[in-house]
């Protein structure tokens, strides 16, 4: 205040510049976004119109392309080709030249401006009250989200008008003025998509009865138009097909994410799948309608519109994936008592609906059931049973605050570059972390195989060639050790079986053991070692990238025996079995030796006792003489893995500054704490 005065200039001066940075920040934001946004949907249509033509827009060329089935003037439902309603057949006929002849640009186009306005319309109804900043940044957001959903591309890819009906009901709910016209636009949504006949019991029982009954009378004015226009095709469509049942492709396909569908994947036909389809469809519309009749009293009638989505994705006979956006709306609920429990439900709906389901969950048989119905799981889960809080409970707008440890003082001024990253006490959300780490490794497999072009004989010549390479720099350096402890390790057969052993069973047992181990005992501690691998491994990619090698198990001529998956024939372009599941080239840097490395550095760091940091240390000595031995890596890999941990471990300590001070639970710090002597105890119960 003082100096203020002194300078001439007024105490509120340096309240409004505050006030300025924060608008400006929250500008460059919400630019940023909107950039973003543009981006991804500059991305998208150029996906769609640089591929061949009869390579997309599969189900738009089918309907009205030259032998469309819009063109016949048989029935729509001849060769099962069109699914959907004879009300949208009867609105895409006059259609059919238009689209013909502006099949690429103008529908994707079209396409591409539905979903800009579902991402304007979604904003605008997340429930009061919302702030300005949230209310800002929410559009490009939404839209970012959309662009990288599976149905959104699978729409666009395909031609589909699945994007039509869910905006329609977003307009029902939260743009039309009046009842009589919000039913309007839910009720030709219905003709469209007749499972959306489900927001009529919502309207109905949060109040809105006008709307409800406009809903069902336009659904039953729009179908019996196509009826009369069309009677041979409604006939078709609504008694023969059971409205729209056996159309497209096949009922068990892994497309298909209903309960039927999931229910004939399991095995289950004839009556007994039907009855219980029924059963099971009913007991979910229930229990989802009353679930979303409850959160739009609540206020949060987009939550509800998305439980009722939810509930028809199940009860539908048939939900093709460009029909699933009402799953990705359910991301607006909020989970979780705890601030640091608020981000698994959103994460993991992100998750499902942008990436495959071979990316969220292991290639197990036995986790098959799961992989392939996980959108389905998602929608069941957010229509039944997933506990979204109401805007009543305490925790809704003030979840129980994140525990942070004291952030020690760092040896720069500059560190922590990102200081609102800090330590946090609690263990973070073990559902969340198991996502991140699976999809973190499904995008390190997806990398490896990229890294020579898709295949593993793509780039044959290319990593022989970088072999070549290495094997020059380390003659000129005298470590070219390979040969020689290669063979020399075969000859003693109890050596040979040891390094194979280790090579093969510690890779990942080790690292999953010292993370479970922090996860329980030392959250702290855990966060740092998770980001310094984290930042490890996403090097090692850029490396895999960039520098893909042979390891001298897969050089000719060089006379290295694969102690660990047996003889390889060089005339294979694979290279055997092994080789035809994963990218054998990537082996700079050693993951291999890096990740048993961060074990060692780790246990060395955070063991009390000086045998347990003895025997860490030991691991990336066992591990470096068995890929070496083993024929598996070449030394210079072993130097490359050491860099990139050092690498992580130095970003972790830039970005977020020194280990913690505080490495334990509030529960195991009571337990570690000295206990008092026996006098102690005594004079303490007498007083």
């Amino acid at each position: 205040m003082a100096n203020a005065e002194h300078s001439g200039r007024p105490a509120g001066a340096f309240g409004a510049t505050a006030v300025g940075a924060t608008r400006a920040r929250l500008h460059a934001a919400r630019l940023g976004l909107w950039a973003v946004a543009a981006v991804l949907a500059v991305r998208q249509v150029a996906v769609v119109l640089s591929t061949p033509r009869g390579e997309r827009l599969t189900d738009l060329e089918t309907w009205v392309g030259q032998n469309g089935v819009l063109h016949v003037k048989g029935s729509l439902y001849d060769s099962t080709r069109f699914t959907g309603t004879p009300f949208g057949g009867l609105v895409l006929k006059p259609l059919t030249r238009a689209a013909e002849q502006a099949l690429g640009w103008g529908w994707t186009f079209g396409s591409l401006l539905l979903v800009v306005a579902l991402g304007l319309v979604a904003a605008r109804a997340l429930p009061e009250p919302v702030t300005r900043r949230a209310s800002l940044l929410a559009a490009p957001v939404a839209i970012s989200l959309l662009m990288l959903s599976l149905p959104v591309r699978n729409a666009l890819w395909l031609g589909q008008t699945s994007i039509l009906p869910v905006l329609l009901v977003l307009c029902g709910c939260f743009v039309a003025r009046g009842e009589r016209t919000s039913g309007v636009l839910i009720g030709v949504a219905a003709a469209l998509q007749p499972t959306v006949l489900l927001f009529a019991p919502l309207l109905w029982f949060t109040g809105r009865r006008r709307a409800a009954l406009s809903t069902g009378l336009t659904f039953l004015a729009c179908t019996l138009l196509a009826w009369a226009a069309m009677p041979h095709d409604s006939y078709t469509y609504w008694v023969h097909h059971m409205a729209g049942t056996g159309l497209g492709g096949k009922a068990d396909d892994l497309a298909n994410q209903s309960l039927h569908g999931a229910l004939l994947r399991l095995g289950l036909s004839g009556p007994l799948e039907i009855g219980l389809f029924l059963a099971l469809g009913a007991a979910v519309a229930v229990l989802g309608v009353r679930r979303a009749v409850r959160y739009a009293r609540d206020g949060q009638l987009l939550l509800a519109v998305a439980i009722t989505g939810c509930a028809a994705i199940a009860v539908s006979p048939t939900t093709w994936q460009h029909q699933l956006l009402w799953v990705l709306l359910a991301v607006v609920g909020r989970v979780g008592r705890r601030a640091s429990d608020r981000l698994v439900w959103p994460v993991a709906v992100v998750l499902v609906m942008t990436l495959p389901a071979r990316m969220m969950l292991p290639n197990m048989a036995a986790l098959y059931p799961l992989r392939d119905n996980v959108v389905l799981l998602a929608a069941l889960a957010a229509a039944t049973v997933v506990p979204f809080l109401s805007r009543t409970s305490p925790y809704f707008y003030r979840p129980v605050p994140t525990e942070y440890a004291e952030q020690p003082p760092a040896r720069w001024r500059r560190v922590p570059l990102v200081p609102f990253l800090r330590r946090v006490l609690t263990r973070p959300n073990l559902l969340l972390e198991l996502l991140l780490i699976r999809v973190t490794y499904a995008a390190y497999q997806q990398v490896r195989l990229a890294a020579t072009g898709g295949t593993n004989s793509g780039g044959r010549a290319r990593a022989e060639a970088h072999g070549h390479q290495v094997l020059d720099i380390e003659r000129f350096l005298h470590i070219d050790v390979e040969h020689w402890a290669n063979h020399a390790v075969v000859k003693v057969d109890w050596l040979r079986n040891f390094f194979d052993f280790y090579y093969e069973s510690f890779h990942f047992v080790v690292p999953l053991s010292v993370l479970a181990l922090l996860y329980w005992r030392r959250p702290v501690d855990y966060r740092w070692a998770r980001s310094a691998l984290g930042f490890a491994t996403l090097l090692a990619l850029v490396g895999f990238w960039l520098y893909p090698l042979a390891p001298p198990r897969l050089m000719p001529h060089l006379g290295i025996i694969d102690t660990v998956h047996g003889v390889q024939d060089f005339s294979q372009p694979d290279y055997g079995t092994l080789t035809a599941l994963t990218n054998q080239y990537a082996a700079m840097p050693s993951l291999h030796f890096g990740w048993s490395l961060w074990c060692g550095l780790v246990i060395a760091i955070v063991a009390p006792k000086w045998w347990m940091k003895a025997l860490g240390l030991l691991h990336p000595l066992f591990t470096v003489s068995a890929i070496v031995a083993t024929g598996n890596h070449w030394v210079l890999d072993a130097v490359g893995g050491a860099v990139v941990v050092a690498a992580g471990f130095a970003l972790t300590y830039a970005l977020q500054g020194p280990r913690g001070r505080m490495t334990s639970t509030p529960a195991a710090r009571e337990e570690d704490a000295p206990r008092p002597r026996e006098p102690e105890r005594e004079r303490a119960a007498g007083a």
